[in-house]
């Protein structure tokens, strides 16, 4: 679902939600709802007419549980009268094996899931990550069929458990420097500014220097001091500011 930054269908995306997650209402105007993620606190407007609203019960409950995700890259779930497609990285509330609780209805699903009483460490992380390998990079998106930087890291690191705030600016709060790019390891974030020192893009650690982000599409680019070395262009594509540890030691 399109979150926008305005209550206009011409406004920019400037993030998505993904299935299951849940949202607070702070503002209706007209046909459209100014919402923040429970999640990551992020704000937007989103369409009236995609709006679902569930009890608040339903809503306390699903704010104090963890809840698994989706391993497939498509999957569905359904119900007695529906089928509902969804994407990797979409949340399963109080998924039980078998199925998951939507508002008041429950749903099969006959997929893969992640366990989030587990801890995920860097093999699974970068597993995860070459899941979205040649997704088209577009601004604000979540989804496997287009992503922004910021959004790939985010889904990437909540599949592994860790719930990460939504853009770069925000996630380099997160974790410890590293101080060199050849004392990394795989899952550690890199962060890369602008002439301005604001940082704009975002990526994850994989071995042997190598990082994977999203820049046109997800893709895998050589790492070092300077930042970014795109190789079919030959040359350097983003300046690096920070890398941050985020998994425990």
């Amino acid at each position: 679902m399109p979150v926008r930054r305005e209550p206009s269908d011409k406004s920019e995306q400037i993030t998505q939600l993904v299935f299951g997650e849940c949202y607070e209402v702070l503002l209706t105007q007209e046909k459209w709802f100014q919402i923040r993620n429970v999640a990551d606190g992020y704000e937007g407007w989103i369409d009236f007419k995609q709006h679902f609203p569930v009890s608040d019960a339903y809503f306390q409950e699903w704010k104090e549980g963890k809840h698994a995700r989706s391993m497939d890259i498509v999957q569905t779930v359904s119900s007695s009268n529906c089928v509902t497609p969804i994407g990797l990285g979409s949340l399963l509330p109080f998924f039980d094996g078998m199925s998951i609780r939507v508002g008041e209805e429950r749903m099969l699903y006959n997929g893969r899931a992640t366990n989030p009483a587990l801890p995920y460490r860097e093999n699974f992380l970068q597993k995860m990550a070459l899941q979205f390998m040649r997704a088209p990079y577009v601004w604000g998106g979540k989804s496997i069929f287009g992503i922004d930087c910021s959004g790939f890291v985010q889904q990437v690191y909540g599949l592994c458990g860790y719930q990460l705030r939504r853009d770069a600016y925000q996630q380099v709060e997160h974790g410890q420097e590293v101080h060199f790019v050849a004392q990394t390891r795989p899952g550690d974030v890199a962060f890369f500014d602008n002439e301005e020192g604001r940082i704009i893009h975002v990526g994850i650690v994989l071995e042997d220097q190598k990082i994977i982000h999203a820049s046109g599409e997800v893709r895998i680019d050589q790492l070092d001091h300077h930042g970014i070395y795109n190789r079919d262009r030959k040359r350097y594509s983003h300046k690096l500011r920070i890398i941050k540890r985020i998994l425990p030691d």
